[in-house]
């Protein structure tokens, strides 16, 4: 167990936590996001950072390390002066440059030691970034590299220094389980997914997803998880979903010197806009034609501040999704208005079984609102429960009303399928559906159908349905009776098709 992270909420992956920082004397709530600074150029002073939500930022030592004057002024004052900065703050070690450029001239014990004595929060070793895409010997190598060096981070004397653990392993779910796995088993205490921003550079947001979910297999569930470069709010709540704590970004710096504006749904260009379409302080106070005719300095330094409230605001507004149980109901509003978040919200429904494990049992309303609904945790919970239950000699399954010619009769409901009406009045089985219900959800429902059946091999089964698609039926084993409501037909399911 690792005593510096608490773990306070949970909603499927995302979780509210409490990540105590020793060394600065301070607890950050989690998920949040650390703003990266470049101590070369400051956009928004550092010292401002707690007027948007900030309590921890990152900044690079490598940087700091190979400039004689910030150098000089880290080690005379410590980072925290230096920055004006009261909160913790994390520290990278030029994994980053390494990647860039192919070496850099220092080492785990020395960078280490050197955001030691710089007084950073959350040190970091040189690990290896392997990038997507390469062949599987390099992406081996390589991790086994990152991995000797993890072990040799475990024997420098840091202190109260957090120290993070990278989980590297480019684009090999296996390899990124193992490395999560090495991770969790050294004394180190944060575990940033590390190289995963060639895949949100290009949008790959559902390889994302199954790299994050691959890690978290091998991570404990104690484990804080930060996702290294995740900077857009679009897919914060994404991210949150999938497990991640902490994001850092330099996004709302580099977009506003780029004239780049972020919203929840992608990022617009100053000059694309007549109206802000956000509450915040730097959008009620100004029109885009204002900033547009502002000199480059505060232009930039406007829509950077406007970056960094629509950040911590989406962010809040997903800490409040996990509080309330609400979290899969965001992350489906924010990937219907993006395609390749739609593709990272697939693929992790593509891992609900895994994250079944730590979603809650009971919340607030389930809604269902697109065919990706019918794949949410819930629903697989549901169907795997249902072993639970000892069926009698002959069952109805109904969508309303019940039959004195069976033994007993269980709802049946799109998307989850059947289930016993003493809990029609417990979660999930209170769900919102629309009234025209996509064949995703039948389907779905079939399929739990289908798995009760298998279940009582000695239990004569009736549905009674309203009408579903025949691609649904085909699901239903054949020998089900099946009993249309809207026409009245009586078949084997097996036979619906010639209905």
């Amino acid at each position: 167990m690792r005593d510096h992270f608490e773990v306070r909420a949970q909603d499927a992956g995302g979780r509210i936590g409490d990540l105590t920082v020793p060394r600065a004397g301070v607890t950050v709530e989690t998920p949040t996001l650390m703003p990266v600074v470049n101590p070369n150029i400051i956009t928004v002073d550092p010292a401002r950072f707690r007027e948007f939500g900030a309590e921890i930022l990152i900044t690079n030592s490598y940087i700091i390390k190979n400039d004689a004057d910030l150098r000089e002024r880290a080690l005379d004052e410590g980072l925290h002066e230096m920055l004006d900065f009261d909160g913790a703050i994390m520290t990278d070690s030029g994994s980053f440059q390494l990647a860039e450029y192919g070496e850099i001239d220092t080492d785990t014990e020395e960078i280490l030691d050197f955001q030691h004595a710089i007084g950073s929060d959350i040190g970091t070793p040189v690990d290896i970034p392997t990038p997507p895409d390469v062949p599987r010997e390099r992406a081996e190598e390589e991790l086994e590299e990152t991995q000797r060096r993890l072990e040799l981070a475990e024997t420098v004397d840091t202190g109260e220094m957090l120290v993070n653990a990278p989980v590297q392993g480019s684009t090999y779910p296996d390899l990124r389980e193992r490395a999560g796995r090495h991770a969790e088993n050294t004394s180190l205490d944060v575990f940033p997914i590390g190289a995963v921003v060639p895949l949100m550079n290009d949008y790959r947001y559902g390889e994302m997803a199954d790299v994050v979910a691959a890690a978290k297999r091998g991570l404990g569930r104690d484990a804080p998880v930060h996702l290294f470069g995740a900077g857009h709010p679009m897919m914060f709540a994404l991210a949150a979903a999938l497990g991640c704590d902490l994001f850092d970004s330099a996004a709302y710096a580099l977009y506003a010197r780029d004239g780049r504006y972020l919203t929840v749904h992608g990022t617009e260009h100053l000059d694309s806009l007549q109206y802000f379409p956000c509450g915040c302080p730097v959008c009620a106070d100004h029109t885009p034609d204002e900033v547009q005719r502002m000199p480059d300095a505060a232009q930039e330094e406007l829509l950077a501040e406007h970056n960094l409230h629509v950040s911590f605001t989406e962010l809040r507004r997903v800490k409040q999704a996990i509080r309330q149980g609400s979290l899969l109901e965001l992350v489906e509003a924010r990937a219907h208005a993006h395609p390749r978040v739609l593709d990272g919200y697939r693929a992790f429904l593509d891992h609900a079984d895994q994250y079944e494990a730590s979603d809650p049992v009971s919340k607030d309303t389930f809604y269902y609102t697109s065919p990706e609904s019918a794949r949410r945790p819930e629903v697989v919970r549901h169907r795997e429960r249902l072993e639970r239950f000892s069926l009698p000699d002959t069952v109805l399954l109904a969508e309303s009303g019940t039959d004195d010619d069976f033994d007993e009769t269980w709802r049946v409901r799109p998307p989850l399928g059947p289930y016993p009406r003493e809990l029609a009045t417990s979660y999930p089985f209170t769900a919102e559906v629309p009234e025209r219900m996509d064949d995703a959800g039948y389907e779905s429902a079939a399929k739990g159908v289908s798995r009760l059946v298998a279940l009582n091999p000695d239990t004569e089964f009736t549905l009674a349905h309203r009408d579903w698609p025949a691609r649904a039926l085909d699901y239903v084993p054949p020998r089900v009776e099946l009993v249309n409501l809207e026409t009245g037909h009586t078949t084997d399911s097996g036979a619906e098709d010639d209905a």
